[in-house]
């Protein structure tokens, strides 16, 4: 049950990524383009999913455990550190170069393009990378 209700939640995600175009770069790039051809339209969809996503986490948090899970598997760091900040950056600078992030890179194999899979193949690279040198 809990594999089945990934996948729904993953696919639900996918749908609203390319329904909003979140996973098209070009549209996340105009986003960031505060200087030329802004393009304010994301940060409605940013607006609406945090709209959805405090409440949701007061409601959930409420309960003693997940439904599909022993329990919550909540962050306990409280500290801001290089990694986080190195992390931060290098997510920011990935983003703003290519207009990709993880989900919405994924979510763009639906309509393959050389581009995406070039960001992908350097993503899990990236990751491959990252847990030789910090397991």
């Amino acid at each position: 049950m809990a594999a089945f209700a990934a996948l729904a939640a993953g696919l639900l995600f996918g749908l609203g990524l390319a329904i909003s175009q979140m996973a098209n770069p070009a549209k996340v790039l105009d986003f960031l383009d505060l200087a030329g051809k802004w393009d304010p339209s994301l940060a409605l969809v940013m607006a609406g999913a945090l709209a959805v996503t405090i409440p949701g986490y007061r409601l959930v948090l409420r309960r003693p455990k997940p439904v599909l899970a022993a329990h919550f598997g909540l962050p306990t760091a409280k500290s801001i550190d290089w990694r986080l900040i190195a992390g931060a950056a290098i997510f920011g600078a990935g983003w703003g170069l290519v207009g990709f992030c993880p989900g919405p890179a994924i979510a763009s194999l639906a309509w393959t393009q050389g581009d995406n899979l070039w960001f992908l193949a350097a993503m899990a690279a990236g990751m491959l990378i990252t847990r030789r040198i910090f397991p």
